[in-house]
C-alpha cells in the first residue's frame, strides 16, 4: 500500500509529461472532501491519503506518494443537479439569485458562468422551479466552492485562487456590496425595476414578488 501525505495542487510545477504518465485516480467529491481516505489507482495500487486536515482535493491535484511516485486525481462523475436560468426568459440575476439562497442554506454550490452544480435535493429542486429556474439531473463531476477563506479550495486552479487573497476580497466585497444597495434602491424607487416587470411579464411577476418583499422587510 502506498501512503500519501502530499498533495500538490493542480500539479503546480510539474511537466507536462510528467502529468500525463502519471497514475490516476478517480474520486467522486464525498471522498474528496476528506482528507484521510483509501483508494485504488488505475494501476492497481491501494492508496492510504493522510492530508492535512480540512484539506480537500480538487480534480487535476497530484498526490505524491512517500517513495516519490504521482498519482492524478480525477473527478468522478456523480448525480448533481444542473440549474440554469430560463431559456425563455431567465436572465443572469435569476442564477445569482438561486446561488444567494442555496447560499443561504449553507448547500455545497459549484458555480459556472452559465449554471450551478448543487447534490441533489429534492426539496432544493422544488423551491428552485418554483423560482422558475431550470433543473436537470445529471452525472457531472461536481466542484462545490470552498470557504472564502480557503487558500487551495477552488474549482480550477487558477482564477478562483484569488478568493486566498482574504484583504483584497473583502475589500471588492464591500465595494460590491454598495453597488448592489444603490441597485437595490434604485428598483425600490419604481425606476429600474419596473423595466424588469414590463419586459416579460411572467418573469416579472416571479422578481416583483421576490423584489417587493426585500424591499418591504
Amino acid at each position: 500500500m502506498l501512503t500519501i501525505n502530499k498533495l500538490l495542487p493542480q500539479g503546480q510545477g510539474l511537466a507536462r509529461v510528467l502529468l500525463q504518465r502519471a497514475a490516476t485516480v478517480e474520486l467522486d467529491w464525498d471522498v474528496r472532501q476528506k482528507s484521510r481516505f483509501a483508494a485504488t489507482d488505475s494501476q492497481g495500487r491501494e492508496l492510504a491519503i493522510f492530508l492535512p486536515r480540512g484539506q480537500a482535493v480538487r480534480g487535476g491535484d497530484v498526490l505524491v506518494a512517500e517513495d516519490g511516485s504521482m498519482v492524478r486525481v480525477i473527478a468522478a462523475p456523480q448525480k448533481v443537479l444542473k440549474i440554469t436560468a430560463c431559456a425563455e426568459h431567465g436572465t443572469a440575476f435569476d442564477l445569482m439569485r438561486a446561488a444567494y439562497h442555496l447560499g443561504n442554506r449553507h448547500v455545497p454550490i459549484e458555480l459556472q458562468p452559465d449554471h450551478l452544480k448543487i447534490e441533489p435535493d429534492h426539496v432544493l429542486a422544488d423551491m428552485l422551479r418554483s423560482m422558475h429556474m431550470t433543473v436537470v439531473e445529471a452525472d457531472l463531476p461536481f466542484e462545490p466552492e470552498g470557504g472564502a477563506y480557503g487558500g487551495h479550495v477552488t474549482n480550477d486552479g487558477h482564477s478562483h485562487h484569488h478568493h486566498s487573497h482574504t484583504h483584497d476580497h473583502g475589500h471588492g466585497h464591500d465595494h460590491g456590496h454598495a453597488q448592489h444597495q444603490h441597485a437595490h434602491d434604485e428598483g425600490c424607487c419604481g425606476h429600474g425595476h419596473h423595466h424588469a416587470h414590463l419586459h416579460e411579464h411572467e418573469h416579472g411577476h416571479c422578481c416583483d414578488h421576490s423584489h417587493g418583499k426585500g424591499c418591504g422587510g
